[in-house]
């Protein structure tokens, strides 16, 4: 595959996502409109990763050296993902717990100051949940380079 179709089709994914929800803050925000706008930025970005795979993957038959050399490009490239979704994701979730336990620490507080160190010990440990998940990111990489 080329480098303009390359360059292209990159574009048309950045353009497939940032389009609609620039459509969508144009206007009145209204949640049947936030609703159809997810659905078509939903759409036009898988749609162009399926068109994306159907032009990268376009019935090549590889040799036998080349697909032994890729295997260890496709491990290599798995690794980066599965570093990146282990961050990601364990700061999502980190960020729900601390969202939750900070808005109740923050209740109980003002109630009784005295909570104060126990609810502290709480949202750290929901902190934590995002640290773990950064430390076994840096695991994943350091196993990889």
């Amino acid at each position: 595959m080329t480098t303009l179709v390359k360059i292209t089709l990159a574009i048309a994914l950045i353009l497939s996502i940032f389009v609609p929800f620039t459509a969508f803050l144009m206007g009145k925000k209204t949640k049947s409109r936030y609703k159809k706008t997810l659905a078509v930025n939903t759409f036009l970005f898988f749609g162009t990763l399926i068109i994306a795979n159907i032009l990268m993957y376009n019935g090549d038959v590889y040799a036998a050296e080349t697909a032994a050399s890729n295997a260890s490009g496709i491990a290599t490239g798995l690794g980066y993902i599965a570093a990146a979704m282990v961050t990601g994701l364990s700061c999502i979730g980190g960020g729900i717990a601390v969202a939750s336990a900070a808005s109740a620490a923050l209740g109980a507080i003002s109630e009784d100051s005295s909570l104060l160190g126990k609810s502290l010990i709480f949202v750290g440990l929901a902190e934590g949940v995002a640290l773990y998940g950064l430390i076994i990111s840096f695991m994943i990489l350091g196993k990889l380079g």
